[in-house]
């Protein structure tokens, strides 16, 4: 039996992958000094893939077999995270580009997974700031020098981004019911928000640093 998918879900998986390889292409030559893609990227690139299945999702209806197919990819992708870095490093081909890579596909599956639980009545709106986080910490970028200062690489912040990632895959499972996907997704936001904290802070101690 097929998924009960509108016709117009390829057009937007389709959308939403050519429009996240755009915005990641244009800042491949500036930040990848290599001659080859390489494979960590070419796996962070199915990695994209699957969150853009993840996305067309959105304006879908909320049935458990479509709430399924977002969590078997939400999954996938998931399991997936770690091993382009592991490959990076390799292959030797570490690169600026390919962590930032990593780390928006990271993001906009948070995102995706947020609006995705607020839509099909898993959680309240205020859910959306799991995703938002990321991209205010952008915009303060832009608004303060000191908050554009490049964070180390901490197991704290990678252990939380996965724990708010199997928060929220968690919170749109079919089997689970309001108001328990609602509280683990707020369990996965609260640690989320500590983790930013902890990074903003560290970043306003180091303004006056060279």
């Amino acid at each position: 039996m097929a998924p009960p998918l509108s016709d117009l879900y390829p057009v937007k998986t389709a959308a939403c992958f050519t429009a996240i390889m755009l915005v990641a292409l244009s800042h491949l030559r500036a930040h990848h000094p290599f001659t080859r893609f390489g494979p960590a990227n070419q796996l962070t690139t199915v990695r994209a893939l699957l969150v853009a299945l993840v996305a067309a999702c959105i304006g879908e209806p909320s049935t458990s077999t479509v709430a399924a197919g977002a969590v078997a990819a939400s999954t996938v992708a998931t399991i997936l995270d770690g091993a382009d870095g592991w490959l990076a490093r390799r292959t030797r081909m570490e690169s600026t580009f390919g962590a930032r890579f990593d780390m928006e596909i990271d993001a906009l599956l948070i995102q995706v997974l947020a609006l995705l639980a607020w839509l099909w009545g898993k959680a309240g709106a205020w859910i959306l700031l799991s995703g938002l986080l990321r991209y205010l910490f952008i915009v303060a970028g832009r608004l303060w020098p000191w908050m554009r200062r490049r964070l180390r690489p901490t197991f704290r912040a990678k252990t939380i981004c996965i724990l708010q990632v199997v928060s929220l895959i968690v919170a749109v499972m079919p089997s689970v019911r309001p108001p328990l996907g609602a509280v683990v997704a707020a369990l996965g936001l609260s640690a989320l928000s500590y983790s930013f904290f902890l990074d903003s802070r560290w970043l306003w101690m180091h303004r006056l640093d060279a």
